[in-house]
């Protein structure tokens, strides 16, 4: 006996809450990096994986596209493909902080704002790594199986079949 993810089962309280967590995480860390865009340039530049002309832009952009994804997921619009969304800047944000980490840089992700350089020993990779991971998983189930409870989707899907009539 299985979770039920159809009708009537608790798959889609499930997938609501995997929304719930995935798209908060993203509105936070987009919006803790807006009111400082030049820590948000220090933290990409730290990474030393971009040209220099892309650091701007990936600082700048990062904190709206992470908001937008949030927002789609919270709202239940998109889901699978906001997910999937997600879960591809996850495994991107992955990548990086392996990365630096076995590059040897000391680093602060610049995760949730801030970043940059940091003292030796002061780096929280494992934890970082971790996190992600994580939350890729469960971005990965919320695509699998996208339909849930209190979602625009479901709402326009009702509208849409109600007017084909």
């Amino acid at each position: 006996m299985g979770v039920r993810f159809g009708r009537g089962g608790v798959g889609p309280w499930l997938t609501l809450a995997g929304r719930l967590l995935v798209g908060g995480v993203f509105v936070v860390a987009g919006a803790l990096k807006i009111p400082d865009p030049a820590a948000a340039v220090r933290a990409v530049r730290a990474y030393q994986l971009l040209p220099e002309g892309l650091v701007s832009p990936v600082a700048f952009g990062m904190p709206a596209l992470e908001i937008a994804i949030g927002l789609a997921l919270v709202a239940g619009l998109f889901v699978r493909t906001a997910a999937l969304a997600s879960a591809l800047l996850l495994v991107v944000f992955i990548a990086a902080v392996s990365s630096a980490w076995a590059r040897g840089l000391q680093i602060d992700c610049g995760c949730f704002g801030g970043g940059g350089q940091v003292a030796a020993g002061e780096t929280a990779y494992p934890s970082e790594l971790l996190r992600d991971a994580g939350l890729l998983l469960v971005a990965l189930a919320v695509a699998r199986w996208p339909r849930s409870r209190f979602s625009l989707d479901t709402v326009l899907r009702r509208e849409e079949f109600s007017g084909a009539r």
